[in-house]
């Protein structure tokens, strides 16, 4: 597919999506939005596609909102179509692992749109602000029930109602990414976690864990045990289930065979308030 504000590579299992205005710091726009959504369907949808890792062309992974329209930028763009305005599609929404890579500034969405990512890795002198407040709107991506699931309540009102910006070593700190590393590192490692799921991990296992993880911000316990009791219960009649412990007791890697396409259970789990590409 032809991109105007992102890029696409494919290889071994490993899409890699970076954000592509670097003279602009990748700051967000609608061109930007569409793409990505039309890129994480195609994720979805694709078997070949094992995992996903966004990052930013340049010194940033995204600086924010694109202000160039001055201070009418948000409520000149208040009524625009919901896809111009932001993705219909976040990494939550589809069925693959998504790594956040984030190489510089995560500012404003640049930041609430990481926090949709399943791990996250950062340059420990990323600049990294939910910085909403200070510009007179309200932080959005569902970023209120996200954020503090990531860092705490308390934290999470900090970064929130500061609008401070911190550090890559101290998002490390606090949990907000997995690891901080020196930038010219941090694509790398994203990549090599995204490599080790792709050949590693069964992907109709792994979609179906990365959705009862979501789906844990919505759903009692008693829901997920259930519904993990049932899935648990499918997954042990699909092929990879075998394969799995007999390339573990040959000491080989594993050949998956499980298309996600083809046998994600949707009628399993107990709700479907996520949504997703594939409905």
């Amino acid at each position: 597919m032809d991109y105007e504000a992102i890029s696409v590579v494919l290889d071994e299992g490993v899409a890699t999506v970076t954000l592509n205005r670097p003279e602009r710091m990748n700051a967000w726009n609608g061109p930007m939005a569409a793409d990505l959504s039309r890129a994480l369907t195609w994720a979805d949808t694709t078997d070949d596609v094992r995992a996903v890792v966004v990052t930013g062309a340049g010194r940033a992974f995204c600086a924010g909102a694109d202000l160039g329209d001055g201070g009418g930028t948000f409520r000149d763009n208040r009524n625009q179509d919901p896809f111009e305005a932001i993705t219909e599609v976040f990494p939550w929404n589809i069925r693959k692992p998504v790594i956040a890579a984030i190489n510089g500034a995560a500012v404003g969405i640049g930041a609430t749109f990481a926090m949709t990512a399943d791990i996250r890795y950062a340059a420990d002198d990323a600049k990294i602000g939910f910085v909403f407040v200070r510009r007179g709107q309200l932080p959005e991506t569902a970023s209120h029930a996200v954020l503090p699931r990531i860092v705490g309540m308390s934290r999470a009102a900090e970064l929130l109602f500061t609008g401070k910006i911190i550090s890559g070593s101290e998002a490390a700190a606090i949990g907000l990414v997995s690891e901080a590393l020196p930038g010219a590192q941090v694509l790398e490692r994203a990549q090599n976690t995204a490599r080790e799921i792709a050949i590693h991990s069964a992907p109709l296992a792994v979609a179906v864990s990365k959705r009862l993880l979501w789906e844990s911000i919505t759903s009692s316990i008693p829901e997920l045990l259930v519904s993990e009791a049932g899935l648990f219960r499918y997954i042990a009649d699909q092929p990879d289930s075998v394969e799995g412990v007999e390339s573990f007791l040959e000491r080989r890697d594993p050949t998956w065979k499980g298309s996600v396409n083809e046998a994600f259970p949707d009628g399993l789990f107990s709700s479907s308030q996520l949504g997703g590409t594939h409905d």
